[in-house]
């Protein structure tokens, strides 16, 4: 950073810790132990294709790699969901392989294309996103409820449980709705 964006309060962006989704099954204990909730076992990382037969190569190797149980869906806004699907006891496994999608993403040079990774967990008639955006390095809590509403008693208790396991966006603002996200 130069000194005329010191000056005009300018600032690099945060290079995303692909790393901290490590922490989930961790917390996914003491989500369960706070709320009843367990992972469902699906988990999504979504990001901005970009144009161009390398990036359609990258995204075509990275589902090989991951098997089956892998499908790729197109929101509204344009990103592309690549939604995967595992046992929910292997909660461990689900978080690696989110990491080398992201990973693969941003070593090939694509990383501000990436959105964010939520792993949904279930309880009873309730689900639950933890949600990772990149851009700002942290989690936050995502519970939608039938329609587009929302359980914030639920999010607002997750934060509390998971507050010392997670670095939990602050700004309520940026908690962004993820309707109809892949696996939710």
């Amino acid at each position: 950073m130069g000194w005329l964006d010191a000056l005009l309060g300018r600032s690099k962006p945060k290079k995303p810790d692909l790393s901290a989704l490590f922490a989930l099954p961790s917390a996914a204990v003491t989500l369960e132990a706070a709320t009843g909730l367990t992972p469902s076992g699906t988990g999504s990382v979504a990001f901005r294709a970009a144009e161009g037969g390398a990036f359609a190569a990258l995204t075509r190797d990275a589902k090989a790699l991951l098997g089956d149980g892998v499908e790729e869906s197109v929101d509204p806004y344009g990103y592309t969901w690549l939604l995967l699907r595992r046992p929910s006891a292997d909660l461990g496994s689900l978080v690696t392989e989110l990491h080398a999608v992201n990973s693969t993403l941003e070593s090939a040079g694509f990383g501000p294309s990436l959105l964010c990774s939520l792993v949904s967990f279930t309880g009873g008639q309730r689900r639950l996103a933890i949600v990772y955006l990149y851009k700002r390095g942290t989690f936050y809590p995502f519970a939608p409820l039938t329609g587009e509403h929302r359980d914030t008693a639920l999010e607002l208790q997750v934060r509390a449980a998971l507050s010392g396991e997670l670095k939990i966006e602050p700004d309520l603002g940026r908690w962004f709705p993820v309707w109809g996200a892949p696996g939710l």
